[in-house]
């Protein structure tokens, strides 16, 4: 069994000074509604009601993440963010062995697709895709770029 994903940045923050007292850790969730599904509740267990959220993520998946928080839990005013790097530089950070910047480049393609199609599955709020940036998916995905597509 692998560590959950929470658990892990939850120790990179505490290397980085955040006391643990100060975390709360949902580490049930596999997919991003059931994140924030489970943090909602996690925080209402615990008596807490925030209206404000900062939102941390890989930056191809700022815009679902939004969409899918919006659907689960649309009352709190939120902001996603996440590292502001080059492709380049994104590439090189998480690109390895088991990951070439080519499987790097079909999941941003697969992340795209999921705006569209989890919307139509009523798993996110719907957001317009500009035709160009469709018309780039499009051509990825003749490139061979679908490795990552829901069928």
């Amino acid at each position: 069994m692998t560590t959950p994903e929470a658990e892990v940045f939850a120790a990179i923050a505490e290397r980085a000074g955040v006391p643990c007292d100060r975390m709360l850790v949902e580490n049930r969730s596999t997919n991003t509604g059931e994140n924030v599904s489970f943090t909602k509740q996690l925080l209402a267990g615990r008596g807490l009601d925030p209206h404000r959220f900062i939102l941390v993520q890989k930056p191809y998946m700022e815009r679902r993440t939004f969409a899918t928080f919006k659907k689960v839990w649309p009352e709190p005013e939120i902001q996603v963010t996440s590292p502001q790097v080059t492709m380049d530089e994104y590439l090189r950070a998480y690109s390895h062995d088991s990951l070439s910047p080519a499987d790097v480049v079909s999941i941003m393609v697969g992340d795209l697709q999921r705006i569209r199609v989890y919307a139509e599955r009523g798993f996110q709020i719907p957001q317009d895709i500009p035709d160009d940036v469709w018309g780039a998916y499009e051509e990825l995905v003749a490139r061979g770029y679908d490795s990552r597509l829901v069928r």
